[in-house]
C-alpha cells in the first residue's frame, strides 16, 4: 500500500481542537476523504471518518442518535445510559467508516497526513495560497449524465421527446383556492388575520 497523494483543508483557526480536513489517495486507485486532523492533549493526531451510531425506539422503532434524550418519531423519552460504553466508561457514540487494520498502516497514514499538515500550513502563508482539497474533484472519465453512464456501461440510451406542455390548473372551479385579498395600504401587514 503507497500513499500516493493526500490534500488538505485548511480549518478557520477559530476552531479550538479541528485543525483541517483531509483525503488521502492510496495507489493512485482509492480514495478516503473526511479524515480530520486534530490537536489533542498529546499532539496532532488523525481521525478516521466516521459516523453516528443510532439505536431504534422499543415503543415506534424509529431511528435516534445516541445522544438525543425523546424519540424522533414518537417523543417517548429514551435511556440515557443506551449506548455501550469503552473499557474507560466513556460512551462509544461514533463508529469509523473506514480505518487502518493494524498500528503500522495507521502511523503511515498519520505520518503522511502530519507531514502533509505542516506543508500546507506554510504554503497557506504565501500570497497568492489556493488550497488544493477540492471537495468535488471527480475524474475527467467520469461520465456526467445518465445517458453517458448507461453508454459506457455498452448499452444504448433511447431518447424521448419533450413533455407536453401542462393543460391548467389542476383544479375543478370548486376546488380552486381563493383569490388573495387585496389592501389598499401597503402598510396593512396581516390585517386580514383575525
Amino acid at each position: 500500500m503507497v500513499i500516493t497523494e493526500v490534500r488538505i483543508k485548511l480549518c478557520e483557526e477559530n476552531n479550538e481542537r479541528l485543525l483541517a480536513f483531509c483525503s488521502v489517495t492510496f495507489d493512485n486507485a482509492f480514495v478516503v476523504r473526511d479524515l480530520k486532523v486534530i490537536e489533542g492533549t498529546k499532539g496532532i493526531f488523525v481521525a478516521m471518518p466516521s459516523r453516528k451510531l443510532t439505536d431504534r425506539c422499543c415503543r415506534c422503532s424509529g431511528k435516534n442518535h445516541l445522544r438525543a434524550r425523546f424519540c424522533n418519531q414518537c417523543g417517548t423519552r429514551l435511556d440515557d445510559q443506551r449506548a455501550m460504553r469503552a473499557v474507560d466508561g466513556r460512551a462509544k457514540l461514533h463508529a469509523d467508516i473506514a480505518h487502518p487494520i493494524h498500528s503500522g498502516a495507521r502511523e503511515l497514514i498519520q505520518s503522511a497526513v502530519v507531514e502533509a499538515y505542516a506543508k500546507e500550513k506554510e504554503r497557506s502563508k504565501l500570497p497568492g495560497y489556493v488550497c488544493t482539497y477540492d471537495e468535488f474533484d471527480y475524474d475527467d472519465d467520469v461520465p456526467v449524465s445518465y445517458g453517458g453512464m448507461v453508454t459506457e456501461m455498452g448499452k444504448t440510451v433511447k431518447a424521448h421527446g419533450p413533455h407536453a406542455a401542462p393543460k391548467g390548473t389542476h383544479f375543478h372551479s370548486t376546488d380552486a383556492p381563493a383569490p388573495a385579498a387585496k389592501s389598499g395600504r401597503p402598510d396593512d401587514f396581516a390585517s386580514g388575520i383575525v
